[in-house]
């Protein structure tokens, strides 16, 4: 594989390939061991440094080696700052430190190994620091011992310098000292090296290293003189991805064992909301932080960066900004406190959940912790002894220590965090920590005076208006992609039986890219990715104590601020809305709520206009967006409702997934509710795709219509169509929470934005507009054929129309290819009953000609619809 030397414009080469193949280093994940020492009353010793040394190595086999025995994926510590041992090691420089302990900041800086090189970042690097108002005292390079590294590591060595930043005059203060380096850390970052750490108060030393090399690699480590009151350790496997120097961890707050499976979501919404962000403490240098998350990190560095910005701008202290980040599971816990849940339901006013099986260990220098994820899927053990240590890590025994030194023991559940407040020298409760934060504003006041329910304005009635168009001649059926296997398979089984249909396990059909006979909408080009390997899936059944479709939607406010005003949101307790509810929400500014506002964006186009008419239709819809949230707008629907013989409709998620994107790069996404108007969407799985790429809710105005008429056809006739509109609800709620269930999510508000899909034959320039940041590692149709595909169907539906049976679940003359038909079948039966071995051919020799049949299909799929220029070439296709 290519390796990408660049790493940006840090100078030394990165381990990890250039993107390439089917290999994405946006996919690089973590599954490690992590742990620490702390002593509770913050006295500091050589000793725990050593004892870490102890846990970090007994840890190794948490760790990944490579081909060569000492290419470890990663080691890493942090510590306090080792104040004496610093003003020895500067001083022997030539270099005089502050004598007050934390009245400056050092960290180390992975730089480049050509020298010049490294003295023109070392000049860019001190710029930057005079800019903020410090300035660099000195440089100190770390001493390390090279040769005890495997080739992988010693290849992206880089030059690990030290600088020392304190004040250009007289002490500033704690806040507007880490206020000044937080602007530097952002601001270095992309020019001069990666900062491991710079801070006042912690420092890190990490590497490409198994858990045994980094005392050996760092001399400093082994000095006596280097003293530390706690030391967070961490051990790295890098699953199925490229171990690097920069990924190593701990990064500069926390270190993380799991996977966050709502990464690409968090970033979105992280981008969206740069444009609300606003801070009395960083005042205009705000915009030269952004982006908050750097793209090119881990999800673990993601989560720091974020961790960072919170505690960085005085809004949140660490244990509070924990809290937000990674809540319990309070939505369905009837034993927690209201003041608790309340603040936990105004959090989740300000930021989804990181979600996914994860446990953080985290420092600041005076808090040291863990935290452990609502689902509880990683272990992590811990003792408190009687000379007030506590060791924490993902397993027992890795320190050895005298039992009857062991005053406590236990392990953290579900939800809790482990917290020592080394200024106070106590092990803080989690309960009564959880209280106190909960009491510091009346949260539940808050809710109570500025959340938005449905039940608030929402009519009572559930009539469904339908025309006297029978459903067998019902053109926007066809128009839309129905087929009369669906009402029969899906649609009525979910509104009778209240469940999402099962099926046999596989699909083998023809892709959706490689299917020449029927035309499919693009729902189908996208597979939803499942749990693998280290993360564990959740039963929907029972764990749903743990899971909540309820979200918030509508404009976000500052998340760098505590206020009431950012509970002033809509609560939707499903993203399913009825007619009623859209209905209602549109009257939302006419009746309680008038700066409510709602804007219906009509995504159909003249069919004459063809594909530049679908094109410039996405266009309009995403100008008319912006155009919408520079003029209030609290809600944009975007409604195929306007479809007809002679309105094309675009389909709703290519005109979802443009606009959410088109906002997100606006930095508005997080200002307006997003909600879909859809004739398409019907299955479970086109409700997931539609959340997954960012819409807060969905309407799907057709299935309500076609259980209508099912109703008044006596086909549904024992049921009301109140009570088929809800069991249609409650089993697309349920097949919602099993497929977030199969990738470990536990809400929906994780869920959405979040695009846990791998598109399937979608061309580049579709991903791009549309599903940004989403694996198409094949390529395959672009916008030109999902305009065409839109065009026949509409041609179809209202020239010739057809409510087929396109075979899609079971096998049907003419319909979609199957490798399962009926001679395979009746050949496999023949020789398992009989023990026929010529019955056995025929059935191997069947499936093989018809798995090469669906092959041979137009690898161009609905692409070749791109060579049809007239009306006549698609009234040919549609007939």
């Amino acid at each position: 594989m290519q390796q990408n030397h660049n790493n940006g414009a840090t100078g030394w080469p990165d381990a990890r390939p250039a993107k390439q193949g089917l290999y994405d280093p946006s996919n690089e994940r973590d599954s490690c061991g992590v742990g620490f020492i702390v002593n509770i009353k913050g006295i500091s010793s050589h000793a725990l440094l050593l004892d870490s040394q102890s846990l970090l190595y007994n840890m190794s086999h948490r760790g990944a080696t490579g081909s060569h025995e000492h290419d470890g994926d990663g080691a890493g510590i942090m510590t306090s700052m080792p104040h004496d041992f610093l003003v020895k090691a500067f001083h022997t420089l030539g270099i005089n430190t502050p004598m007050e302990h934390g009245h400056y900041a050092v960290g180390n800086v992975f730089m480049s190994t050509d020298n010049d090189e490294r003295q023109r970042a070392q000049k860019q690097f001190e710029a930057t620091v005079r800019d903020v108002g410090l300035i660099v005292a000195g440089w100190r390079r770390a001493p390390v011992f090279s040769e005890c590294l495997g080739p992988v590591s010693a290849g992206g060595e880089p030059w690990i310098m030290q600088p020392l930043v304190v004040c250009s005059g007289a002490w500033v203060g704690d806040v507007e000292m880490h206020r000044m380096l937080f602007l530097i850390k952002k601001r270095i970052r992309p020019m001069v090296g990666y900062l491991c750490s710079l801070d006042t108060q912690t420092l890190v030393y990490k590497g490409l290293f198994c858990p045994w090399q980094l005392f050996e690699y760092y001399a400093d480590l082994k000095d006596s003189a280097y003293s530390t009151h706690f030391a967070l350790v961490h051990s790295r496997f890098s699953t199925n991805t490229f171990p690097s120097w920069e990924r190593a961890q701990p990064f500069s707050l926390c270190a993380h064992n799991g996977e966050i499976n709502t990464l690409r979501g968090n970033k979105n919404w992280m981008r969206a909301r740069e444009g609300l962000l606003k801070s009395d403490l960083f005042a205009d240098d705000l915009q030269s932080v952004f982006p908050i998350i750097d793209e090119s990190g881990s999800d673990s560095a993601a989560f720091n960066n974020v961790l960072e910005l919170l505690t960085a701008s005085q809004a949140f202290s660490l244990p509070e900004a924990l809290m937000v980040m990674v809540p319990e599971a309070w939505q369905n816990d009837a034993h927690m406190s209201a003041a608790k849940r309340s603040f936990y339901e105004w959090a989740s006013c300000i930021m989804e959940p990181w979600d996914g099986p994860a446990l953080f260990v985290f420092s600041d220098g005076r808090y040291c912790g863990a935290q452990l994820d609502r689902n509880g899927l990683r272990p992590c053990r811990y003792y408190i002894t009687r000379d007030d240590q506590m060791i924490c890590a993902s397993e027992v025994g890795v320190v050895n220590v005298v039992p009857e030194k062991v005053m406590q023991r236990g392990r953290l559940i579900p939800g809790r965090m482990l917290l020592v407040d080394t200024q106070l020298g106590i092990v803080v409760d989690d309960e009564l920590m959880k209280e106190k934060i909960a009491g510091t504003r009346p949260f539940s006041q808050w809710i109570e005076q500025q959340q938005i329910r449905l039940e608030h304005f929402e009519s009572t009635s559930d009539d469904i208006l339908i025309d006297d168009i029978p459903l067998s001649a019902d053109c926007r059926m066809a128009a839309f992609g129905y087929s009369a296997e669906q009402l029969d398979l899906i649609l009525g089984p979910m509104a009778l039986h209240g469940k999402d249909p099962l099926g046999s396990m596989g699909n083998d059909a023809v892709l959706a890219c490689l299917d020449t006979r029927v035309v499919r909408l693009p729902y189908e080009y996208m597979r939803q990715l499942f749990a693998q390997v280290t993360n564990p899936p959740i039963d929907p059944i029972r764990e749903k104590l743990i899971m909540s479709l309820r979200c918030h939607v509508g404009p976000e406010r500052n998340l760098l601020e505590v206020s009431e005003h950012q509970a002033h949101r809509l609560s939707l307790d499903s993203p399913l809305l009825t007619l009623p509810q859209l209905a209602a929400i549109r009257r939302m500014a006419a009746t309680k709520y008038p700066s409510w506002t709602t804007k219906t964006i009509d995504i159909t186009f003249d069919a004459v206009l063809g594909i530049d008419g679908y094109v410039a239709a996405l266009d309009r819809a995403c100008a008319e967006s912006t155009e919408a949230v520079e003029d209030g707008c609290r809600v944009i629907v975007l409604s195929d409702r306007l479809a007809d013989d002679k309105r094309a409709a675009v389909s709703a998620l290519l005109a979802l997934g443009a606009v959410h994107h088109h906002l997100v790069a606006q930095r508005q996404r997080a200002r307006v509710a997003l909600m879909v108007e859809t004739g398409e969407a019907r299955e479970t799985h086109h409700f997931c795709v539609l959340l997954g790429y960012g819409a807060d809710a969905i309407c799907p105005y057709m299935a309500y219509e076609v259980l209508a008429k099912l109703h008044r056809e006596n086909v549904l006739q024992d049921n009301s169509i109140g009570e088929l509109v809800a069991r249609f609800q409650h089993a697309v709620d349920d097949g919602v929470r099993k497929v977030m269930s199969k990738m470990g999510i536990s809400t929906l508000q994780s869920y959405k934005g979040a695009q846990i899909f791998e598109a399937l034959g979608i061309a580049t320039d579709v991903v791009d507009r549309c599903f940004r940041g989403t694996a198409s590692r094949i390529g395959g149709t672009g916008m030109r054929g999902f305009a065409m595909a839109a065009l026949a169907r509409h041609h179809r539906a209202y020239g010739h129309h057809v409510l087929s049976d396109e075979g899609e679940y079971a096998w049907r003359a003419g319909g979609q290819h199957h490798v399962n038909m009926p001679q395979t079948i009746s050949s496999l039966q023949d020789a398992v009953r009989r023990q026929n071995a010529d019955a056995w051919r025929q059935y191997t020799d069947a499936a093989e000609r018809a798995i090469e049949q669906t092959m041979d299909s137009d690898m161009g799929g609905i692409e070749s619809y791109d060579e049809m220029d007239s009306d006549e070439d698609l009234d040919e296709e549609a007939a």
